[in-house]
């Protein structure tokens, strides 16, 4: 069933956001990819809780500059979340990073090497951690158990960070939701399944893995522009649940 919440004003209008109930729990809908104000602005109307704003990337679709991520994030209402994807790997470059683009939230799409979550949490005290995990194996649950204990949310993709030219996400594949719902289960915080999610899709999506919220960008998009029609798809399918 689909509950309707008026969580934003955005030029004198309210701007309702679709909160989507399965099980008691709440699915939220993080649209990623975003490249102007009018594809945020857009997202947020169909009903998107969140915002994916993609830096620069060795591969993948989206990535658009620091300046833009910085102008893009200061439009969007404080109840809508804005990720910052870095695929910066030391705590104190990732710090740098976000205050070139003051989103509220970051989303590492790959393993931190250097330094550790508390000291970006200590330098960012207000800014929320999403840590990418690519489901590539069994070995990937105990990876992102234990990566659960010091972030705010874990995001399970598709990439394969350990390609020699690496893919930390946008791969539109979906990975294997049996593992997808292992660590759903047993990790301590959040879980977002991305990776391949489309309007035909998603619903077995949800009810396979259980997770809290979904991430999609190449499943609602034309000729990589955000689609109106697959948009209003996707989230009619989120309302048949």
């Amino acid at each position: 069933m689909a509950e309707y919440q008026s969580l934003a004003n955005w030029d004198g209008r309210f701007c309702f956001v679709f909160v989507y109930l399965y099980d008691t729990m709440m699915i939220h809908v993080k649209i990623c990819c975003i490249s102007s104000i009018e594809e945020a602005k857009m997202a947020i109307d169909f009903g998107a809780s969140a915002l994916g704003l993609v830096a620069k990337m060795p591969s993948g679709p989206g990535v658009i500059s620091d300046e833009l991520i910085l102008t893009i994030a200061a439009t969007v209402p404080p109840p809508i979340a804005t990720f910052m994807l870095t695929s910066e790997t030391s705590a104190q470059q990732i710090i740098e990073h976000h205050k070139r683009t003051l989103t509220n939230t970051i989303q590492i799409v790959d393993e931190l090497k250097e330094g550790t979550y508390e000291q970006i949490k200590k330098a960012l005290p207000a800014i929320k951690i999403v840590q990418v995990i690519h489901v590539i194996g069994e070995e990937t649950i105990d990876e992102a158990v234990k990566i659960s204990h010091f972030v705010d949310a874990i995001l399970l993709d598709s990439g394969n960070p350990n390609l020699r030219i690496k893919v930390l996400g946008g791969t539109g594949r979906v990975h294997n939701w049996e593992i997808s719902r292992k660590i759903v289960e047993q990790s301590k915080v959040p879980v977002f399944l991305a990776g391949g999610l489309n309007p035909e899709n998603v619903r077995q999506a949800i009810e396979q893995v259980q997770p809290f919220g979904v991430d999609i960008c190449s499943g609602v998009r034309t000729n990589r522009q955000l689609d109106p029609q697959k948009l209003e798809k996707f989230f009619n399918s989120l309302a048949r649940l």
